[in-house]
């Protein structure tokens, strides 16, 4: 299969307080541990880096010198979904799979990505997700109206893959509907497609706070 990675980097940083995605972590640029790992696995025809509009320029400089022609950089769109559908647009239409991964988890693995993309031979794309161990409820008003089986619950990560066409199409309909989803999974799920859940891992977490911040540098020590 021809698979095309997408790296979205593209974020305000509204609840970090700055752009995190190029912040330096141990001395690296955040965004470039995911970047590293996805060049390293050999898995891809192209990764496509997705930035803000004012930040290409000097990005697409820094990633030519150390991944060549293998890694282009696009400009993002007014939210995350059109950030990630402008990365999907650019990648080659002889694409088979893409798989969508944020650039603020840096120690996603080799193994996450393959596994992810292998699964989509006998479906219409994969996750990476997380059980919840803890005890769900639900509430509104903040009065529990229910407790929900935690057995069937699952705390979506990235990589995400899909056929490329299929999740093309589930733009459309999204578009059409005017829906606003938290995951491209979200909008598969809506035109019936069938996603598969691979494990995560507790360390492929998402830098979202300054807390989280603090638990990648003790992750690296």
């Amino acid at each position: 299969m021809n698979n095309a990675a997408i790296i979205t980097a593209a974020g305000a940083g509204n609840r970090f307080g700055e752009l995190k995605q190029f912040k330096r972590l141990g001395g690296q640029p955040l965004y470039d541990y995911s970047l590293r790992i996805f060049a390293d696995s050999s898995l891809f025809n192209e990764i496509i880096l997705v930035v803000p509009d004012d930040s290409q320029k000097i990005i697409e400089q820094e990633v030519q010198g150390k991944y060549g022609s293998l890694v282009k950089v696009v400009v993002g769109g007014i939210n995350r979904q059109d950030s990630v559908k402008n990365g999907i647009m650019y990648s080659s239409s002889k694409t088979d799979v893409v798989v969508i991964h944020d650039g603020a988890r840096p120690f996603v693995t080799k193994k996450l990505i393959k596994e992810c993309i292998l699964a989509c031979s006998s479906s219409d794309g994969a996750i990476i997700a997380m059980q919840s161990f803890d005890t769900i409820k639900y509430s509104r008003s903040n009065i529990i109206e229910k407790t929900i089986d935690r057995k069937n619950i699952w705390m979506a990560q990235t990589p995400q893959a899909f056929n490329r066409e299929k999740i093309l199409e589930a733009y459309d309909y999204k578009e059409s509907d005017h829906l606003i989803m938290t995951d491209e999974s979200t909008m598969m799920e809506e035109i019936g497609c069938r996603i598969k859940i691979i494990p995560g891992s507790e360390n492929n977490f998402k830098i979202t706070t300054v807390n989280d911040w603090r638990r990648a540098e003790m992750v690296l020590q």
